[in-house]
Formats: structure tokens, sequence, C-alpha cells
């Protein structure tokens, strides 16, 4: 067993001072014949005399060192060693627990929640973390403007808080009061159940508002399509963390190290981080058996058994995950329900499953797992029918078929989707088999693919998927269909209303016959069609002892214990 078994140092460790107790099911086994590790010579010495500097292997590039303007796991893990939010996560789970805020109270109407925080804590740059920074950090995202806006940039804002400051009648956020310096007191215009929950996500971390101020993180530019990174996104984030930024060679690493003032206190064994970008998956594998790089997540389906064969460490995480098919309805054909139902008939998820994805993925019949709250057991299924399939697209006025773009990512693998490749390959040719033709339209992930897909109309089907962020369903389907959005492509105002009320409902027993009922309708409404909930795995080198596994990738590195 590989337990992890460490304390994350100073997120109120003195309050949760028991271990990490996330079951890891790992290799015991010792490595033989592993080449000499030719990482960066002249590393610091972490505590206890072990080589403090840990080499983790990135897929990407992050999108931006701004994490309020991301939605993407690359920058999220770089964004989580930097900075900190008002609320962490228990060790293991996805549930909410205290961090920059050390307890909170919610009003009964769910309007207001009053914030007691840590005292005593410093951004790096030196200025004090207070409740003025933490109301400077909200309105800040309240007023973001023009292309800020855009899904490629406020991603989470937009979908969780639903609106800015120019359109104050639809945003969940009306005010945010410094009633003193370590009390901060933000208000509602209307209950939103899961406030706190959703400021677990590194999209809202706290970021120091001078340097924010002195970096221009606010003078945006590009358009939403391609926007452009500011001097702060680029080089200067700012937060609390264990870690402070040193460097990003953009398409070889970032460099991080520790922060000797952290607010918590401790000597992590990790002093210094280096994330090395190597976008392909054989790569990422051979990196590690040769000793370059300390681990690498998202381990490729076929490469698990045969690492931890070899003696290397392979962490899984637990399923909280989903990869789709998206179809945009602006395209004609798209748009017809039975063309969509056709997809889903067309398309065989058990094959997909046991040829492209990891030991452990379970098919999927809706956009949530089924440890989430509103998991409709009897919902609406399109099973592995070719023959209905060609049926409908006759129906539909296509007896022969037609063709259309399928975009997918190059350069990038992801907790949903390890191998994008293997997955669009194993699609076409199932959609093939009914007669659609697809158009290949490969995009790599950084910056293009996303901002496609996410920002605008040119595209078609499509892969993409989500990691979820927090135990709450709105996290899921909520961000998926709340709202209309250019991915998608489709205006549905019954399931846009009934996603809001079932989000501003404050017990889980009222909500889960919404929520059920919401999952049903989207089944039949068919804007994606669920293909998996991928069980995504690490590995490490035999020097790694444990390593806090998180269900929703909250893994700070001041918790990696190392052998000598």
């Amino acid at each position: 067993m590989f337990p992890a078994d460490s304390v994350r140092k100073g997120r109120s460790a003195k309050k949760r001072a028991s271990a990490l107790t996330a079951g890891l099911a790992l290799s015991a086994l010792v490595l033989s014949g592993c080449a000499q590790s030719n990482r960066e010579e002249g590393a610091d010495s972490g505590s206890e005399g072990v080589d403090g500097t840990f080499v983790f292997a990135a897929s990407s590039d992050p999108k931006s060192l701004d994490p309020a303007f991301a939605s993407d796991g690359e920058t999220f893990r770089v964004s989580r060693q930097m900075f900190e939010g008002l609320v962490g996560t228990e060790p293991g789970t996805a549930d909410p627990a205290p961090l920059l805020a050390k307890s909170w109270e919610s009003s009964e109407d769910g309007m207001t929640y009053t914030f007691e925080l840590e005292e005593g804590v410093k951004f790096h740059d030196g200025t004090d973390f207070n409740a003025e920074a933490v109301c400077a950090n909200f309105d800040r995202w309240y007023n973001f403007s023009g292309i800020q806006q855009a899904e490629s940039q406020a991603y989470y804002y937009g979908m969780l808080f639903k609106g800015f400051s120019d359109n104050p009648e639809a945003a969940t956020y009306k005010s945010c009061e410094a009633s003193s310096d370590s009390q901060a007191v933000v208000t509602l215009n209307k209950p939103f159940a899961g406030f706190v929950a959703a400021l677990s996500l590194p999209a809202f971390s706290m970021q120091s508002p001078s340097a924010l101020e002195e970096f221009g993180a606010n003078e945006s530019s590009g358009t939403a399509e391609a926007p452009e990174l500011t001097e702060y996104a680029k080089g200067h984030p700012t937060g609390t963390g264990p870690y402070k930024f040193d460097g990003w060679d953009v398409g070889n690493q970032i460099t991080l190290s520790a922060n000797e003032d952290y607010w918590g206190g401790g000597e992590p064994q990790v002093t210094d981080i280096i994330f090395r970008v190597i976008d392909d998956p054989q790569a990422r594998r051979q990196s590690l058996e040769s000793g370059d790089i300390d681990g690498y997540d998202l381990v490729a389906p076929a490469d698990t058994q045969s690492l931890a064969d070899a003696g290397f460490n392979v962490v899984p995480r637990d399923p909280f995950t989903i990869l789709y098919l998206g179809m945009n309805q602006q395209v004609k054909e798209l748009a017809d329900p039975k063309v969509r139902q056709a997809i889903a008939h067309a398309i065989d998820k058990e094959a997909l499953v046991s040829q492209t994805l990891p030991e452990g993925t379970k098919v999927a019949t809706q956009f949530i797992p089924d440890v989430v709250n509103g998991y409709n057991e009897d919902v609406t299924t399109y099973e592995y029918d070719p023959e209905k399939a060609k049926a409908l697209l006759a129906e539909a006025g296509y007896p022969d078929g037609f063709s259309v773009d399928f975009n997918y990512p190059t350069g990038v693998s992801r907790p949903y989707m390890p191998t994008p490749e293997q997955v669009f390959t194993n699609l076409s040719a199932q959609l093939g088999e009914v007669g659609i033709t697809v158009n290949e339209q490969p995009n790599k992930w950084s910056p293009d693919y996303l901002d496609r897909v996410q920002a605008g109309s040119d595209h078609g089907l499509h892969l993409l998927g989500w990691t979820g962020d927090y135990n709450d369903t709105d996290n899921f389907v909520g961000v998926f269909f709340g709202q209309e959005k250019p991915e998608f492509g489709f205006n549905n105002p019954e399931i846009f209303a009934a996603l809001e009320e079932a989000r501003q409902v404050s017990t889980l027993e009222e909500q889960t016959p919404l929520y059920e009922q919401i999952n049903e309708d989207i089944a039949k409404f068919v804007p994606a069609v669920p293909l998996a909930h991928p069980a995504p795995s690490l590995a490490f080198s035999e020097r790694v002892e444990s390593y806090p596994a998180s269900p929703v990738s909250d893994e700070v590195f001041s918790d990696i214990k190392l052998t000598k």
C-alpha cells in the first residue's frame, strides 16, 4: 500500500491534524535497473536530507498563470501550489473544508455569508491578506468587462455566478464588506446552494490586490477567441500558498520554489518544483523510466500495469469525471434531435471504454458520476444500435448519411481523456458505420482547441469532458447546460430555468428530485452524448513515498513525502 499519510502544512493544520487517509492501491515492488536521474544538477536538499527538487511532467503549458482566467487542469495544478482560496477540500474527498477562511456562517435565507479569516497571512509580495483583500478579489471578478467575460476567460465565474456588474439583475454576487481585518461578509442577490463548495475552485483563489494592479492583471487584450495574456498572467502570479513563482519558459517548463514565509509554517520536503511540459504520453513514461522526472499524471491505460510491475508507484484516483461527445447545434444537421439521437445510438460505449480508456472506467448514461446527488437510475438511454441509428438518419432526411467536422485536441492528456487521438479514431470508425463521415479537425489543446470549441461557432462534433471540482450537481450539469454556450449552440429556456431553480434549493432532500428530472430532460434533449467516467492514474518514481491524491486534483506538493 502507498498511503497518502502527509498532512497539508499550514492549511489550517492545527484544526485538521489528522493524516490524509485516501486509500491508494500502489505497487510496493523495488525498481531495478532504473537509470540515474538526469534531473537538474545543483538542486537544493529538502528536509531530512532528501533531494528537494521535484520534477513533474505536465501534459501542456498552463493556459494562464492567473487562475481567474482559466478552466484547465494544467493551469489549476500549478495554481494550487501558489494560490489558496477561502475554502479548500477535505483531504482525499471533494467536500469543502476551511483554508484561508477558518470558519463561516450563512444567514437563514442563504443570502449572506460571514467568513472568519486566518490572521497573520501575507501574500508572496509581502502585502497583508485580510478582509479588504478578500473583497478586492470578489469585486474584481464581478467587474470583469469586455472579453474578460468570455468563456475563454472568466469561464468559472460566468458559469457559476451567472452575471457581472454590467448585468446585476442576472448576477448571483451582490457585494462584499470588510467588517474587520479578519471578517469578510459576502452578500448574494439570490441563494446559491453550492456557493461555499464552489469557492474551493482555483479560479476563486485569493490574489494580491497590489500585484494585480501593479502588473496590469485586468488590462485584457486580444479577442474572446484569441485572448492575450497580461503581464501579470505571464510572469507575476502572487498568492499565499506554500510555493512562489520563479519562472515560465513557455513550451518547456515552469519553476516554483518554497515560500519560506508561508503562513502555515513547516518545511516541506519538496523545496523546488519543476513542471516540465511533455505533451506525448509515451515520452512522459520514458522520462519517468529514465529518471528525468519524478512523476506524471494521466498515465496511458496500456501503461499502468507494466509500470507497476516495474516497481513504479501507480496511484489511481477515484473517478469523478465525465467524457462526452459534444454536438454544436449551430451546424444544420446537428440541430435535428433525430440526428443527435442517431449519433447516440451509433456509439458502442463499452467498446470505447475497453479499447481506449483506463481500467476502472465506467460507462456513462448521464453527465454526473453516480456518487453525485441527482443521479437518475432510470434515465433515458440510447443503447448501441447501428440499425436504429441509420433509420433515424433516414427519418431526418439523411438516408445516405452526411459529413460533419469532428474536432479533437492534440498535444494533451486530460483526466477524462488520457489519449484523445485514440478516442477520436474509435468514435470516427463507429460513426462511419452508420454513414456519418467525419472531417478530421485536430487542434493543439492550448490555446487553439479550447478557444475554438468554447468561444466560437467554428466546430461540429467535439471531444471534451470534465473533472468535477467539488461535490455538487450544479458543478456538472449547471456548468454544461445552465445557459447558452457557443460550445453546444442551443437555447433551451426550460432546462436553464430548471437548473437555476435547483441551484437555489438549500437542502439535498429537496434538490434530489429536481436534479433527477433535469438529468432526464437533458437525456431526451441530447445536447451531447455522455460517454464514460474515466478513472485516471498517476505514476511516480520509487523515491515518492506518498502523494496526496484527490478526486478533484486538489494536490499540493508540500504534502508529498520522499524517501532518502
